[in-house]
């Protein structure tokens, strides 16, 4: 089941990110990584059209209180969302709490290990303090490099299942999960 979240006061610390809050001030950064061509179609949206585009995802952002911003040197570059997991999808998890993560980096911070950074302090912040008991997180086929950040972090192939991206088209999406400290996916314990 979906568990209930609100991070609109939490502020995660790592060695060189701060993932906070959003706030109305972070439009410009936003736009500035969201508007480029091959960011958000690695995550299944087409890049801003313009700041009014941007601004009312933001506002989204700040209402639904689930979305991290990734601050790098006082900058936003990117974001990592906990959200609501498509539950008939994982039936057999319908007994645990838990959570689906996507995450979007700026291109020119890609290949430093920024992601693999955030993912990990977010993981241990809804294990440890949020008290959720799996997370899931989804990658195109085609999308390595989401691949490899959730493979850093733990996340292992569970299911292949077919998604539709923002923009209507359909594609191929492994979903990966991951338990606290080694604890086995409802179809590994059968």
């Amino acid at each position: 089941m979906n568990a209930e979240i609100d991070i609109s006061q939490v502020t995660l610390e790592t060695e060189r990110l701060r993932l906070r809050p959003w706030r109305e001030s972070d439009l410009e950064d936003f736009y500035e990584y969201a508007s480029v061509d091959g960011v958000g179609q690695m995550a299944g949206w087409l890049p801003h059209k313009d700041l009014e585009e941007s601004e009312k995802i933001l506002q989204l952002f700040i209402g639904e209180k689930k979305t991290f911003a990734i601050e790098y040197e006082g900058k936003v570059i990117g974001s990592l969302g906990i959200e609501r997991y498509e539950e008939e999808k994982l039936p057999e998890f319908a007994p645990l709490k838990g959570r689906e993560l996507g995450f979007v980096l700026s291109k020119n911070f890609w290949g430093r290990g920024l992601m693999p950074e955030a993912v990990r302090r977010v993981v241990r912040y809804l294990f440890e303090e949020a008290g959720l008991e799996f997370l899931v997180c989804g990658h195109y086929v085609e999308n390595q490099q989401s691949c490899r950040v959730q493979e850093k972090c733990g996340f292992r192939h569970y299911r292949l299942v077919k998604t539709k991206t923002s923009y209507g088209e359909e594609k191929d999406c492994w979903l990966s999960v991951l338990c606290p400290r080694g604890e086995k996916a409802p179809e590994e314990i059968i």
